[in-house]
């Protein structure tokens, strides 16, 4: 009566109470369970009373209807769940089984063992699963034919670990299944298909990164010393740029001072710090320091207490990052390239000696107005808001400054710029900018500079594909706009 499929999912199911088995269909599993002995319950339920009806069909054969419940249910809405032992969802994709779980109008015991296969995006549902505070227990793969099933067993748990985009494409199975690495193989080949797309589309990063997850699913992770990571980030964005009352480096060590994943974030906050503990990060890579003026005491709520407390290190890397080439205003200038145009070769703004220097000048190759300019860099530096001054005339020489650049106006005035992009302007700047007629574009602190996590996270992945390095979540503007 069952496929290979559906027969491991009967062996998974407790039998110690009663099973539910969502989006019946047919119900052979139902009547299978208890025709075996395994369940001397089960209630089958689905959304449409079609699957409803052949289901009776089903039960009436084998002769369990008098044990097997039929209910018209949207997920587990109109399920009674007293008693039950074992939920099975099967045959569905992952995004709408992770929705039937994650339903809050239906009261799911603590105690209930949930057996899920979804037919796709299954990466999707094993992240939703964590964040829901269930934990994997057991992962299988079943090949019937050309196609291999995931089967997840996962039950709820005290721990609030959370999982990285690798960990959830990767998945729980056992290091000895079979069809588990041929799965595996398939899924490397799909990441790396998607990265040639990427790279044909000139999205060096996307490319880059689906790669390295591409690596990882064939051969995992592995471990990497926190000493080679800072020695090759060095060499990239020398620490020796930063300026002279900055603190980049490598501020908090932790117990080994080895890493098998990272969290990238423009700043170490607590919430940061949680993130990286809950995904088993143990080193941090900030743009902001986490230590930057002396302390004499450090309190609970100190993100350098909390890093200490749990293992975590600490790498941040502040103005050395703004001032290297590649580095945060390197980002930025390739974004007005690849949206704009640009002519000639880039002038430096800020300049500080020893042929080093802070933001860009550029020329357009054709001349925008002050709105247009404004737009363009609300989608590249993925702005709510952007505050501009307006200018009557159309713009084509143009200074940018990544952070809070806004006391530099007078160098871009200075210049000869007919606009300055950068953030954290304040009244008197304005004032400034109107009174000079240059259009000043304030994108906001966060934004100028959070767009360079994705560049660290290429270059780290391009060095260290073994490495599991993921871009905080928590790294989001701290403000909220209405």
């Amino acid at each position: 009566m069952l496929d290979k499929r559906l027969k491991k999912i009967a062996e998974l199911v407790s039998g110690e109470g009663i099973a539910v088995d969502v989006g019946t269909d047919h119900a052979y599993l139902a009547a299978e369970l208890v025709k075996s002995g395994k369940c001397s319950r089960v209630i089958a339920s689905d959304v449409k009373e079609g699957p409803l009806d052949s289901a009776r069909n089903t039960v009436e054969k084998y002769g369990v209807q008098d044990k097997v419940e039929l209910v018209l249910s949207d997920g587990l809405q109109n399920v009674d769940l007293n008693g039950v032992t074992d939920i099975v969802i099967a045959g569905m994709g992952g995004e709408t089984i992770a929705a039937i779980i994650g339903d809050t109008t239906s009261d799911k015991p603590d105690n209930v063992r949930l057996i899920l296969q979804p037919m796709t995006k299954a990466e999707l549902l094993r992240k939703k699963l964590y964040e829901l505070q269930y934990e994997i227990t057991e992962e299988y793969a079943v090949e019937d034919k050309d196609k291999i099933y995931v089967i997840i067993v996962a039950e709820k748990s005290a721990d609030m670990a959370q999982l990285t985009e690798n960990d959830a494409l990767y998945g729980f199975f056992d290091v000895n299944d079979e069809a588990a690495k041929k799965l595996r193989s398939r899924e490397a080949e799909r990441l790396a298909k998607i990265s040639s797309s990427l790279e044909s589309a000139g999205d060096k990063n996307g490319a880059q990164h689906y790669s390295a997850l591409s690596y990882k699913m064939k051969n995992g992770t592995d471990i990497v010393s926190i000493a080679d990571i800072y020695s090759f980030l060095d060499s990239v964005y020398p620490f020796a740029l930063q300026e002279k009352w900055d603190n980049s480096g490598l501020l908090v060590e932790n117990f080994n001072m080895d890493c098998g994943r990272g969290l990238l974030t423009l700043d170490i906050t607590n919430k940061a710090v949680n993130e990286a503990f809950e995904k088993g990060a143990e080193l941090i890579i900030s743009h902001h320091p986490v230590i930057f003026d002396p302390r004499k005491r450090i309190t609970r709520d100190d993100p350098v207490f909390r890093l200490i407390e749990r293992g975590i290190a600490a790498i941040c890397m502040h103005t050395n990052l703004d001032i290297a080439q590649g580095g945060t205003n390197g980002v930025i200038l390739r974004k007005l390239d690849e949206k704009l145009g640009i002519v000639g070769t880039p002038e430096p703004f800020e300049e500080l000696g020893g042929g080093n220097n802070l933001g860009w000048i550029i020329e357009l190759k054709e001349e925008i107005y002050d709105k247009e300019l404004a737009e363009v860099c609300k989608e590249i530096f993925g702005c709510e808001i952007v505050r501009f001054t307006k200018k009557a005339e159309k713009i084509r020489r143009i200074a940018f400054c990544s952070g809070s650049g806004g006391s530099d106006l007078g160098t871009a005035v200075e210049k000869g710029c007919d606009a300055y992009i950068t953030g954290d302007v304040k009244h008197d700047v304005w004032i400034d900018a109107n009174n000079q007629h240059i259009a000043l574009l304030d994108c906001g602190h966060f934004h100028t500079e959070n767009l360079v996590l994705w560049e660290l996270r290429r270059v780290l992945e391009e060095k260290f594909p073994q490495l599991d390095v993921e871009i905080a979540e928590t790294s989001v503007d701290p403000c909220e706009y209405v």
